[in-house]
């Protein structure tokens, strides 16, 4: 689309805005009505430990909002000479799980407990017990049975609970509801009525430490909604949070806010069954849409959905790019310190493409990436660790590669349970996240770990926002068309994509990585249990 149409569609509100909160980065991004991204802006953010939490202040959510929007808003009026004040559809996604509770004047009552924490492995065994579904620590029905496991005084005060954007949804519309993707990892989904599944609220309710307090847990839930309804209105208060200049109309339409999977699920065209995703960041988790129930119960495979509701079987894993970032800025003071000025971009993948000349097993190298604990490999505390042998092969290209095939190693343990175990079949497996920026080299590390071909397509870099705005777009269209039909008949008619299969002597030389890693993993939980967190 030209400049000149495109500036016509932005004077009359024709635009999509998606607003993604992520682990490091606010970002938004607006699309015109090809499904083109016009504009983006972003904002730096870190989660903090606090207190034995991980968290993130909510008055920063709402500062990286407005960063964000502003510049979008500047950069649409330098390059199309058109004030940005009508937006037709907006759609809010964010990480997944954790614990926001509110009381009945609408105030926080703890600090917001992210997805990286866990804190609770005592609530989340009782419950997947109970219901005889696995409910993962991270999960918000996980949190909030763990806090009145614990008695805490808060409990007795909620009248709401939800996510991260289902926060930033209500604030914005005034509707406490949830995208149904994100809904899965509050509580359990059933696949016919589209809710929250009765059998197993009934089960809580009746829990004697639940039945003491005057709430419902019904009534304190969000409104799950699948993809594609309206979910509110832009109000004024609204408008004014995503703008303080007070510019921005209200009345733009909500799309159901999701998780971040969902989005990345959409940004990827993956919310058909036998499709499937793997988005890699500061976290890692796959996402394969299910053609039909696993046969068994899997601690670490946790069982949400689309966002229009399908069965979708997820390996999350807690930890993976952050020690890659840690060690490229540890060669980045180094080239500082020499003189030798690099730009980031190049940096990663100077360190990336020397990975070329690395041994298929990384030398005999160990890495562990876990700047938190790790539910999947049992890790409690995380300590990053790099080990090796007297007659490892210690050189730059083996050392890099580890990392990346340390990134990679709760998923493929995760993953191997689905493909070995449950012989889960996956048509197509799409990739995307930031490790990917580099062109081959994380992909075909990722192939060869997993043993199971992986596609990158060119939109995958557009990201979660991307995907959201896309979902906001679809809200508009008030149509019957399936989700997935809407993707492949608009969104995803013409895509480019490259496809690259496992390496026999990759797979063979990631067997023997994994299997020293695993062998290690004791040493790593040692790690966290006997050197303590560094006092500030």
């Amino acid at each position: 689309m030209n400049l000149r149409e495109t500036a016509t569609q932005i004077k009359n509100g024709q635009t999509s805005l998606g607003i993604e909160l992520g682990s490091t980065r606010i970002k938004a991004v607006l699309i015109n009505t090809e499904y083109e991204s016009i504009s983006s802006g972003s904002y730096t953010w870190e989660n903090q430990f606090k207190d034995g939490i991980w968290t993130y202040p909510l008055d920063q959510v709402w500062e990286g909002i407005q960063t964000a929007y502003s510049k979008i808003r500047a950069d649409v009026l330098s390059r199309y000479h058109v004030n940005l004040t009508k937006i037709g559809s907006i759609g809010v996604s964010a990480m997944m799980h954790g614990y926001l509770p509110f009381d009945k004047n609408d105030q926080l009552l703890v600090p917001f407990r992210t997805w990286r924490n866990n804190i609770t492995e005592q609530s989340a065994d009782a419950l997947t017990k109970l219901f005889n579904f696995n409910i993962p620590q991270r999960w918000s029905i996980a949190h909030l049975y763990q806090a009145i496991l614990n008695d805490e005084p808060h409990v007795k005060d909620v009248t709401f609970i939800t996510t991260l954007a289902g926060y930033v949804h209500w604030k914005l519309s005034g509707k406490k509801v949830l995208g149904i993707g994100d809904a899965s990892g509050v509580f359990p989904i059933d696949e016919q009525s589209l809710s929250y599944r009765k059998d197993f609220l009934e089960k809580f309710a009746n829990l004697p430490e639940v039945a003491k307090y005057s709430w419902q847990i019904e009534d304190i839930l969000p409104t799950a909604l699948i993809a594609g309804k309206e979910a509110g209105r832009l109000t004024a208060d609204g408008a004014k949070l995503i703008d303080p200049a007070g510019t921005l109309d209200a009345g733009s339409l909500m799309a159901p806010p999701e998780g971040d999977a969902g989005t990345g699920m959409v940004g990827t065209n993956s919310v058909r069954k036998r499709t499937g995703n793997i988005s890699v960041g500061t976290s890692a988790f796959s996402m394969n849409v299910l053609d039909k129930p696993l046969k068994k119960l899997h601690r670490d495979i946790d069982i949400v959905t689309t966002p229009t509701g399908d069965p979708v079987a997820m390996v999350h894993v807690n930890n993976c790019s952050s020690d890659i970032n840690a060690w490229v800025g540890l060669f980045r003071d180094f080239a500082n310190a020499i003189g030798a000025k690099i730009d980031t971009n190049k940096l990663y993948e100077t360190l990336f493409d020397s990975t070329v000349h690395s041994d298929p097993d990384a030398g005999g190298l160990i890495n562990y990436s876990y700047l938190s604990g790790e539910n999947i490999t049992k890790i409690q505390a995380g300590r990053p660790l790099f080990v090796r042998t007297p007659n490892s092969k210690m050189n730059l290209a083996n050392f890099f590669l580890t990392q990346l095939y340390a990134a990679f190693a709760p998923l493929k343990i995760g993953m191997d349970i689905l493909l070995n175990e449950e012989h889960v079949q996956t048509d197509v497996m799409i990739a995307q996240g930031g490790l990917f920026g580099t062109p081959v080299i994380g992909q075909q590390v990722l192939s060869n770990a997993l043993n199971i071909p992986i596609t990158i397509m060119n939109t995958a870099s557009e990201g979660g926002p991307w995907g959201m705005a896309v979902l906001a777009k679809y809200a508009e269209t008030d149509t019957q068309e399936s989700l997935a039909d809407f993707l492949d008949e608009n969104v995803f008619d013409d895509p480019e994509s490259m496809t690259l299969m496992p390496e026999p002597d990759g797979v063979k030389g990631y067997e023997s990585f994994i299997k020293r890693y695993q062998a290690g993993l004791s040493v790593e939980a040692k790690a966290g249990q006997a050197i303590s967190e560094r006092e500030e």
